[in-house]
């Protein structure tokens, strides 16, 4: 029997997991995706994980399985129901949530923005209004300033291209539009949203650690680069443009990693993987690719999510163990990785899908009063994580 290798991360490498407020907490009716479930466009959260209620119970859990991190969203239609009034008592369930985490010996990370947005916002016009950057960065700021003795860790937004493309291009999520120019216009109006924001962040805590967590796709072109190298075009646009904005205005890169896109048909072979149930590639390859395009920023780097759905639990412990081997691949290459962050710590809601799709290290059994069952491949996870090493 061959011995296994050992792969030892660095001293304080942060292990952890992620949620987002509209997806696990519950009872969200003020944002424009509770709209949408309202409208039958999309399908009812209703009380998600009632996460909302149970979050000591769930981080009850992640302490079992070692976490030394947690990502979480604050919801903002929660905090700023109406324009400029902001609910004390929200922000301390806020607080509370922070200091819950805490109490269990776990990093929080704080996302300000995760897809979902305020009604009155939408209704001014959303980030394309003439003061949709300035009016998020207030937000912005006044949750920094209510949290600045308790959080180190924020990101202002997550996946920003992911919202302009679902919601704007193809037209799947609010606010159901299909115009592919939204592509070109939207994310300079996200990148000076993320850049005030950062500014506000600062002048609150100028301690504080502020980034963006940014969904990066690996492109590969398999037939046309007789033509020309699109799959570094398409990179420029998804990954780089955004990146290359807000160089100046982030203290670290979160990265959200989950597939590559294989360009044409052509003669170039593809490696053949398993597929999770959203019928996206397994590959723990291009973890590897994704990060090694990040070396140029020269800061440090977080995987803020990275996962799969796979309700029976087939493939996941194979995923994680492969996928940190590419991590541990790319640090010893010398990309600054100091956390890594699986997707997601629950079941939960998963957009237009609503809960078909199983992502967490935990089963929530909706049918029985949402009970949380640990899957055997959390262990896997709860292992490498209490160890600090991987064992291949």
């Amino acid at each position: 029997m061959t011995e296994k290798k050992k792969y030892v991360f660095p001293d304080g490498f942060l292990w952890g997991t992620a949620t987002s407020s509209f997806q696990v907490e519950g009872g969200i009716e003020n944002c424009d995706w509770a709209q949408a479930a309202r409208d039958g466009r999309v399908p009812p959260a209703g009380l998600a994980c009632d996460h909302y209620n149970r979050y000591e119970e769930d981080f009850d859990i992640a302490q079992s399985l070692n976490m030394s991190s947690q990502r979480f969203s604050i919801e903002w239609s929660r905090v700023e129901p109406e324009e400029g009034v902001f609910d004390e008592k929200e922000l301390e369930h806020y607080k509370k949530v922070v200091h819950a985490i805490r109490a269990r010996g776990m990093e929080p990370f704080v996302t300000l923005w995760h897809f979902t947005l305020p009604l009155w916002f939408v209704k001014k016009g959303g980030f394309r209004s003439k003061k949709g950057p300035e009016i998020f960065a207030r937000y912005a700021g006044k949750v920094a300033e209510y949290l600045k003795d308790d959080v180190v860790y924020y990101t202002t937004m997550n996946e920003p291209m992911v919202w302009i493309g679902n919601g704007h291009v193809s037209g799947i999520w609010p606010p159901f539009e299909k115009n592919f120019f939204n592509f070109i216009t939207l994310p300079h109006k996200l990148i000076d949203a993320h850049k005030l924001a950062y500014r506000e962040i600062k002048k609150h805590d100028p301690t504080a650690h502020v980034g963006a967590t940014k969904n990066n796709i690996v492109f590969q072109d398999t037939a046309l680069t007789w033509l020309f190298n699109i799959d570094t075009l398409l990179e420029w646009g998804w990954d780089r443009r955004f990146h290359n904005a807000i160089r100046n205005h982030q203290d670290f890169i979160g990265i959200n990693h989950y597939f590559r896109v294989v360009l044409g048909t052509g003669k170039t072979k593809t490696k053949e993987c398993p597929r999770s149930d959203f019928g996206w590639e397994l590959n723990p390859e291009t973890l590897y690719l994704a990060l090694m395009e990040l070396k140029k920023y020269k800061i440090p780097i977080f995987i803020t999510e990275h996962g799969l759905a796979d309700a029976k639990d087939t493939y996941r412990k194979w995923f994680i163990e492969e996928s940190l081997h590419a991590v541990h691949r790319a640090i010893a290459n010398g990309i600054d990785i100091r956390g890594y962050g699986h997707w997601s710590l629950l079941d939960n809601y998963e957009w237009a899908e609503g809960f078909k799709m199983k992502f967490g290290l935990v089963e929530v059994r909706y049918d029985e009063n949402r009970k949380r069952v640990v899957r055997e491949s959390a262990q896997t996870y709860a292992r490498i994580a209490g160890t600090n090493t991987l064992e291949l």
